[in-house]
């Protein structure tokens, strides 16, 4: 396979770092490579899926692997991705969980408790939406695994998810060929307004939990 050298040819030759290492595993593996890739960016979110999943495309299209390959072997890499973690937070467990939470500042157990009533109500769709949103489609595999959802139906919302997400950016990769890269700043967009938006969630989180304390200590 002449991957690197097709993506010297076109400047796109300098990826580095984790994003290399994806281009080095498509060229030793083909196809299998790229889902090796996706599986262990869902275990290590700073490995950009965004990147690998237009690259494997741009691969499809040069015909050094298959496009059906391409979506099939990404999307199996990310549903052992997800079940690994899912396999840890069963690991966890309830009981491990509620121990932690309770030695942490700012949170309690009945935040825990109130968790866990959200997840028993739209558990389903988080589990198959969240894998098409940037960094949570890591995280959300750890409370259903805590929670114990039945794993045939974590691996088929799983599978169905990842199938729909991988496959947009692979099909973009291939439909744009040689300017696959363009995908990149829009996937990075993306996933800062993500990371944006949960970390003012927990900033907000964190205000009101600390002047709720506060109020408790002047009112006693």
């Amino acid at each position: 396979m002449n991957l690197q050298r097709a993506l010297a040819q076109n400047d796109t030759g300098d990826l580095g770092g984790l994003a290399g290492l994806a281009v080095d595993l498509m060229e030793r593996l083909g196809a299998p490579g790229a889902g090796l890739a996706v599986a262990a960016e869902n275990l290590f979110p700073p490995i950009p899926s965004e990147v690998i999943l237009p690259l494997a495309g741009f691969t499809a299209s040069r015909g050094e692997i298959s496009l059906v390959a391409a979506v099939a072997w990404t999307t199996i890499g990310s549903v052992i991705g997800a079940l690994l973690l899912c396999l840890a937070g069963r690991a966890v467990g309830r009981r491990r969980t509620y121990a932690l939470v309770a030695i942490l500042p700012l949170v309690s157990t009945t935040d825990l408790e109130r968790s866990e009533e959200w997840f028993a109500r739209h558990g389903t769709k988080a589990v198959f939406l969240g894998r098409m949103v940037p960094l949570v489609r890591s995280l959300v595999s750890v409370p259903a695994g805590v929670e114990a959802m039945p794993l045939g139906r974590f691996l088929l919302l799983t599978a169905a998810g990842s199938a729909l997400w991988n496959s947009a950016f692979v099909l973009a990769g291939y439909a744009l060929g040689e300017n696959w890269g363009v995908v990149e700043p829009y996937a990075d967009v993306l996933q800062k307004a993500v990371i944006a938006a949960v970390a003012g969630a927990v900033a907000v989180f964190v205000v009101r939990r600390i002047r709720s304390l506060r109020a408790r200590r002047v009112g006693s």
